[in-house]
């Protein structure tokens, strides 16, 4: 097992699995986390979900890694510690921490309530802290987060479940609210079925929204429209269906971050409609400008929510019965996931329960 030198002194021992390189094999680790802050709380990590991302950083995809990598922005937890000055937890309070862990809290988006699109906002793993210590993420035995970056998580809802709501139900719920697509008068598209898809199918008929999954094969058809409850699968290499729902839709989100060609999808809506993309691909899109001009349609990016919306779309989801459908991993099996998740075979997030299965690791 790995112990890192050389950093920062800290005063608390902490436990995980990290990446050493662009490999992205993950293996125990120990290291250290920050004194818990007089606004800060320390969490004890009780689950923790895989996201897309996590694969795209351990690799190095986004070419901006840096190792040692310890992953896990999906986290749900228990108060263990509580600062001087917190006012928002209790201890044993179960709680949710999402992408983020700080940001300047002094530029708009920040004044807003929108801290996720700070400039200086600090990622939950692969960064440095203001206070200059690193970050690792939630497959680690705790996390310190100031109170303003974790959100309630209530009792309704399943623990395990409400993982990966801190950044896949997040990015749903953030779009539809947003730009006005949550309602019963509003038909939209969702690009793809998978960790952010079908959480966003589940959120737009708690809002009573027409929602249509888009796909490029008919394999989730049936989980789509009996298990998920959307109202119509269409399928975008179909010409022939795709024609018949031309100017269908209000909006769609795409949440596809292979390269894909979104001219097909920008037909599909009416006018003034919003074409919403949430997967970062790799190459540019190539688009006409009239599809955009004939029907003033548009093309957004959104991400994930701030704290405020993020803890209003946690209570929707606990008031509604919203759920991730997930598979619970042991610690030791996180590689075998991971490699799973590049191909496409999970149903449909990855959540580790750490509590029970990180310390037997540890050798």
């Amino acid at each position: 097992m790995e112990r890192l030198s050389g950093e920062k002194e800290q005063s608390v021992e902490a436990f995980g699995w990290a990446a050493r390189d662009s490999s992205g094999h993950l293996s125990p680790f120990v290291f250290s986390r920050r004194k818990t802050g007089e606004e800060e709380v320390r969490v004890k990590v009780l689950y923790c979900g895989i996201c897309h991302s996590d694969l795209h950083c351990l690799k190095n995809e986004w070419h901006s890694s840096t190792y040692p990598l310890v992953p896990g922005h999906e986290i749900v937890g228990e108060v263990s510690e509580i600062g001087s000055k917190v006012s928002k937890f209790n201890l044993g309070d179960k709680v949710g921490v999402g992408c983020i862990i700080d940001s300047c809290r002094t530029c708009q988006s920040c004044r807003e309530d929108q801290e996720n699109y700070c400039t200086k906002a600090v990622a939950t793993y692969n960064g440095v802290h203001h206070d200059g210590t690193i970050n690792y993420g939630g497959y680690s035995d705790h996390i310190v987060v100031d109170e303003r970056y974790a959100v309630k998580i209530p009792h309704t809802l399943p623990l395990a479940s409400a993982a990966p709501l801190l950044c896949a139900g997040i990015s749903m719920y953030s779009p539809m609210k947003y730009f006005g697509l949550a309602g019963p008068d509003k038909h939209i598209g969702i690009v793809g079925l998978g960790g952010l898809g079908h959480i966003g199918v589940r959120f737009a008929k708690a809002f009573g929204t027409k929602v249509t999954v888009i796909s490029s094969t008919t394999g989730k058809s049936k989980d789509a429209l009996e298990t998920l409850g959307a109202d119509g699968f269409l399928v975008s290499t179909d010409e022939d269906q795709m024609k018949a729902a031309t100017g269908t839709m209000d909006g769609i989100i795409d949440t596809v971050s292979a390269s894909h060609s979104i001219s097909p999808l920008i037909g599909l809506l009416k006018s003034n409609g919003k074409l919403v993309l949430l997967g970062a691909t790799e190459k540019p899109f190539d688009i006409s400008a009239f599809s955009l001009i004939l029907g003033r349609k548009s093309i957004a990016g959104s991400g994930i929510g701030g704290m405020k919306e993020t803890q209003e779309m946690i209570d929707f989801a606990a008031e509604h019965g919203i759920k991730a459908e997930i598979e619970i991993i042991s610690m030791d099996y996180v590689n075998t996931a991971i490699d799973r998740l590049a191909k496409g075979d999970v149903r449909y997030r990855f959540v580790i329960d750490i509590a029970n299965t990180l310390a037997a690791t540890r050798s």
